[in-house]
C-alpha cells in the first residue's frame, strides 16, 4: 500500500513540474492527465472537481475585465502615478504598498505590470537603487492576493468544502491576513532599503550610462494616459463598490438572504455573493462605460484569468483526487508530527506554491489535507501567506517583468540562479506575515 501511495505522488509531482514548465494552461491539462491515471489506474474515487472557485474567479476576472476595457485601470494607474512621483525618494515604501493596494482591490497581481515601470523610472531619477522598491514592490503584489476579498486564492480558502464550513467567515480571513501581510511587506521594504550598493555606485549601471544606455534625464514624462473621463471614473467607483459589497456580506453574515425549504432554513453561500456580485458590476460597468465587450475579452486580465481557472480545474481534482484517496494514509503517518509541529505544514504549503505558481491551487491541493489532519482553522488563517513563494524560482511572468523594466540592471537573477533580487524580501515578507498571522490568532 505504502509503495502504491508512493508511486501515485511521484506521478502527481512529475505531473506538476511538467505543467509548470509549460506554463499557461499547461498545470490543468496534466493535472487532468494526473485525475485519469490516478482514476483508471489506481481505481481511486474522482474528488470534488473546484466548481466554486472557478465559477467566482471567473466572475471576478469578467469585472475585473470589464474595468480595463473601460479604461479604468488607466485611471487608477495614472492616480498611482501622481502619488508616487510627489515623494519619489520615499519610492521603496509607497512603491509596494500602491503594488499591495491595487491587487487588494482588483484580485489579481497582474494589475503590477502597469505600476511596476513607473516605480522603475522615479526610482532612476530619484537616485535609488530600482531594485530595492520593484523586488518588494513585486512580492507585495503576491502578499496581496493572500488578503484581497475578492482573489482567486481568498474565495478556494472560503469555499464550503474548506474553511466555509467550519464557521469561518470573510471577516475572519481579513482581521488576520490583511494586517499580516501588510506588515510583512513593510519589514520587508525597510530590510531592501539596505540592500546592494548605492545607485550611483553599482557598476552595472556605471557600465550603461558610458554606453549610453541610460539617459540620464531629470522630471522625465513618465506616462501620457489620457485625459480622466468620468465613464472612466465611474468604473472605477462602481468596481470598489462590488469590493465593498462583498466585503460587507462577508462581515456581516446577518445581512444574506435566508431560505426556507421544507422547514429548513439555509443562508445564501458567499461563493453565489461574490458571483452574482462582481458578475452584476461587470454589466453595470460596461452599461455606464459603452466599453467594447470584444476589448474586454481580449485584454490580459481576462487571459490571465482563464488560464488560472483552467490550470485549477485540473491541478486542483488531481489534488483532491490523490490525498481524499489515501487520506487515512496521511492520518496515520504524519498527523502527529504536524499537530505538534504546525508550521511544517506552511512549509509544505510554501513548496506545493513555488511547484504551481498559483496560490488557489495550491490552497485547493493541500488545504483538504489541512482540515483532515485536524489542523485548527484559524491556525490554517495564519499559513494563508506561506502559499506565496513563487517568487523562489524567477521565471513568474512579474518577477521578468521588474527585471526587464528596471533600465539600471540593478534587479538581476544571480549567478547561482536562486540568487536573485527577490529572494530575501520573499522571504521576509512571508516569514513576517505568518508570524503576524499567528500572533494575532493567539488573541481570537
Amino acid at each position: 500500500m505504502d509503495t502504491l501511495i508512493i508511486i501515485q505522488l511521484i506521478i502527481v509531482l512529475a505531473l506538476i513540474f511538467i505543467g509548470a514548465r509549460v506554463g499557461g494552461i499547461g498545470l490543468g491539462i496534466f493535472g487532468m492527465i494526473g485525475v485519469g491515471i490516478l482514476v483508471f489506474g489506481f481505481g481511486l474515487k474522482p474528488g470534488n472537481a473546484p466548481i466554486d472557485v472557478m465559477l467566482m474567479i471567473i466572475s471576478v476576472i469578467t469585472a475585473a475585465a470589464a474595468l480595463q476595457a473601460a479604461g479604468g485601470l488607466d485611471y487608477m494607474v495614472r492616480i498611482a502615478e501622481r502619488i508616487l512621483k510627489r515623494n519619489p525618494q520615499n519610492i521603496t515604501y509607497l512603491g509596494p504598498l500602491v503594488c499591495y493596494f491595487f491587487t487588494f482591490l482588483s484580485g489579481t497581481g497582474h494589475i503590477a505590470y502597469s505600476l511596476l515601470p513607473i516605480i522603475s523610472e522615479i526610482a532612476t531619477q530619484s537616485k535609488v537603487r530600482p531594485e530595492r522598491p520593484l523586488s518588494i514592490s513585486v512580492i507585495a503584489s503576491q502578499q496581496a492576493i493572500t488578503a484581497s476579498p475578492i482573489s482567486a486564492a481568498t474565495a478556494a480558502l472560503l469555499s464550503v468544502d474548506l474553511l466555509g464550513s467550519h464557521g469561518i467567515q470573510l471577516s475572519d480571513i481579513l482581521m488576520v491576513c490583511v494586517p499580516a501581510t501588510i506588515v510583512g511587506v513593510l519589514v520587508a521594504a525597510f530590510v531592501v532599503s539596505f540592500i546592494g550598493v548605492e545607485l550611483k555606485d553599482d557598476p552595472e549601471y556605471q557600465r550603461r550610462v558610458k554606453e549610453g544606455l541610460i539617459e540620464l534625464k531629470e522630471n522625465k514624462e513618465i506616462t501620457k494616459g489620457k485625459h480622466e473621463t468620468r465613464r472612466q471614473m465611474w468604473s472605477v467607483i462602481v468596481f470598489l463598490l462590488g469590493v465593498f459589497m462583498i466585503v460587507l456580506f462577508g462581515s456581516i453574515p446577518s445581512l444574506r438572504p435566508v431560505f426556507v425549504s421544507n422547514g429548513v432554513s439555509s443562508v445564501l453561500g458567499m461563493p453565489d455573493i461574490i458571483e452574482i456580485i462582481m458578475m452584476s458590476i461587470a454589466g453595470i460597468i460596461l452599461l455606464i462605460s459603452k466599453a467594447n465587450v470584444e476589448k474586454a475579452v481580449k485584454g490580459s486580465i481576462f487571459g490571465a484569468g482563464m488560464q488560472a481557472v483552467i490550470a485549477i480545474f485540473g491541478i486542483a481534482w488531481m489534488g483532491d483526487t490523490f490525498f481524499n484517496g489515501n487520506i487515512e494514509f496521511f492520518k496515520h503517518s504524519i498527523e502527529g508530527i504536524v499537530r505538534s509541529y504546525p508550521f511544517l505544514f506552511a512549509v509544505a504549503l510554501f513548496v506545493m506554491s513555488i511547484l504551481l505558481f498559483s496560490q488557489a491551487a495550491t490552497v485547493r491541493t493541500l488545504y483538504p489535507l489541512g482540515l483532515a489532519l485536524g489542523i485548527p482553522p484559524f491556525a490554517l488563517i495564519a499559513m494563508f501567506p506561506a502559499v506565496n513563494g513563487y517568487f523562489f524560482i524567477p521565471n513568474y511572468p512579474t518577477v521578468v517583468a521588474a527585471i526587464n523594466f528596471d533600465r539600471t540592471g540593478s534587479t538581476r537573477i544571480g549567478k547561482y540562479v536562486l540568487n536573485h533580487s527577490f529572494q530575501i524580501p520573499g522571504f521576509v515578507a512571508t516569514i513576517v506575515a505568518v508570524s503576524i498571522g499567528y500572533l494575532i490568532i493567539s488573541f481570537l
